[in-house]
């Protein structure tokens, strides 16, 4: 039997869902204990559903997710809007750092890639599709490179890069809220807050309350909306000229160059709190929407040195991620917040960073400064990066 759904209907599936996985957070304390964002709990448990319905041939569902994009290019505006050149300014050296990092990181990824590849007489460029084609890029830059490598003779690379990609997106979600707390609670890092901190922090979050207004919220629509359309126009400007980018870029980049103008001339407001709550929203039902339709039978056409090559590359995550990025920032709070955020992007996509970083902060207290920062490098600096990389070994191998 084929279930369809509808565009409509879709969105209010996505919303059900995620109410079941702020339910499943609340009863169960394990999720709850490890920070699993509600939008993962309800998505895996629906697309759990779907596996069951393929795999007995009873049913299967046909979504229209159409909406999906407008509330993922809703969340990445919301982002430019928060990318305030004065407080990138202020953060600079963490930034700088992480873009490191992050460099680091996808070259390791692909040396995990290739030192495995020989042990199972595999094609590098196939086994290259396990690496950040799909950890750090995601399945944007899996649905892209497959193709290419398919036209090359490599027979099947589009669907490993796939499957990879959404294994990648599922382990990203899992293991970052885990690692961030652990983080947190065994460095105690919020005891070793200042009561002058922690105060300045509640004062911040009163303010942020009372400046809510229905006047902002229906302004920070009709924001949202304007960077949105001009955005379009750009990203379709970009891909004429063949240039390949996320096609959130343009949105994003336009709400940025909205709010610093904003800044520096103080011609027109912002209504950047209101803009970040209508962001949260739209973050939580795009990511419900993209994990309900996860086609987990896609994981199970890997074979076993897949899954192993895919094993190792969330091994090399959860150490990276431990042992490295938080060592190398500073240690503290927003640093731990960082650490679960890098996680996302770095095995799935920056919109699963943010979540992970949400599902801490919602626990513990705001860190301002991750989510100016994560979002940053995982949207406008992990793709060039990581294209760069595969380009290069792309023409190595080829």
């Amino acid at each position: 039997m084929e279930i369809k759904i509808n565009v409509i209907e879709a969105v209010t599936l996505a919303v059900a869902v995620l109410y079941l996985g702020v339910f499943c957070k609340r009863k169960i304390k394990f999720l709850y204990r490890f920070c699993i964002p509600a939008p993962v709990i309800g998505g895996l448990i629906f697309s759990i559903i779907s596996l069951i319905g393929y795999c007995t041939g009873a049913y299967t569902f046909v979504i229209d997710v159409l909406l999906q994009k407008i509330f993922m290019l809703a969340f990445f505006t919301t982002v430019g809007y928060c990318a305030s050149f004065k407080s990138i300014k202020r953060g600079s050296k963490d930034l700088i750092v992480l873009i490191i990092l992050v460099t680091i990181l996808i070259f390791m990824q692909d040396a995990v890639a290739f030192s495995l590849a020989p042990l199972f007489d595999m094609n590098p460029l196939l086994a290259l599709c396990t690496g950040s084609i799909s950890m750090v890029g995601g399945h944007g830059t899996a649905g892209a490179w497959g193709p290419v490598f398919e036209n090359n003779g490599i027979a099947g690379a589009t669907g490993i890069a796939i499957a990879s990609a959404t294994f990648g997106l599922v382990a990203g979600s899992l293991i970052g809220g885990p690692i961030g707390r652990r983080l947190i609670d065994r460095n105690n890092l919020l005891i070793k807050q200042s009561v002058c901190d922690d105060e300045q922090i509640a004062v911040e979050a009163e303010k942020s309350e009372k400046h809510l207004s229905k006047d902002g919220i229906i302004h920070g629509i009709y924001q949202i909306a304007l960077a949105m359309g001009i955005g379009s126009v750009l990203s379709t400007y970009l891909e004429s000229a063949g240039l390949l980018f996320p096609p959130y870029v343009g949105a994003l980049v336009v709400a940025a160059l909205l709010r610093n103008i904003a800044d520096f001339s103080g011609k027109f407001k912002i209504n950047f709190v209101e803009i970040d709550v209508i962001g949260q929203a739209c973050l939580s039902i795009f990511l419900a929407m993209a994990l309900m339709t996860l086609k987990l039978w896609e994981l199970a056409d890997l074979a076993i040195p897949m899954l192993i090559m895919l094993f190792s590359q969330t091994s090399l995550m959860i150490i990276f991620a431990y042992f490295v990025v938080f060592r190398c920032l500073k240690k503290d709070y927003d640093s731990a917040v960082i650490t679960a955020g890098v996680c996302g992007f770095g095995m799935g996509a920056t919109p699963n960073a943010v979540a992970n970083m949400e599902a801490l902060t919602q626990r513990y207290r705001p860190s301002s400064k991750a989510f100016l920062i994560v979002p940053l490098v995982g949207v406008m600096f992990a793709d060039v990066i990581n294209t760069i990389f595969i380009t290069f070994f792309v023409n190595f191998f080829r």
